[in-house]
């Protein structure tokens, strides 16, 4: 495993542009990885809404919000 570090410094204005360039899917994806690689309570949460799914702790779309 490499221990060295590269340091790259790019423009907000570049890396949005890149964002902006990519397909919905794969922006979907990375918006995806940048929130859970930045937030441990996105990575919190996920983790309990699988164990609640696990659990059977779950509620259809119906029972939350109606028909």
């Amino acid at each position: 495993m490499y221990t060295n570090k590269i340091k790259v410094e790019v423009r907000p204005e570049i890396l949005i542009q890149a964002v902006m360039n990519m397909k919905k899917k794969e922006r979907d994806a990375f918006l995806e990885d940048l929130l859970a690689s930045t937030s441990p309570a996105y990575l919190k949460s996920i983790k309990e809404s699988r164990d609640d799914y696990k659990a059977g702790r779950i509620k259809s779309h119906d029972e939350i919000f109606g028909k």
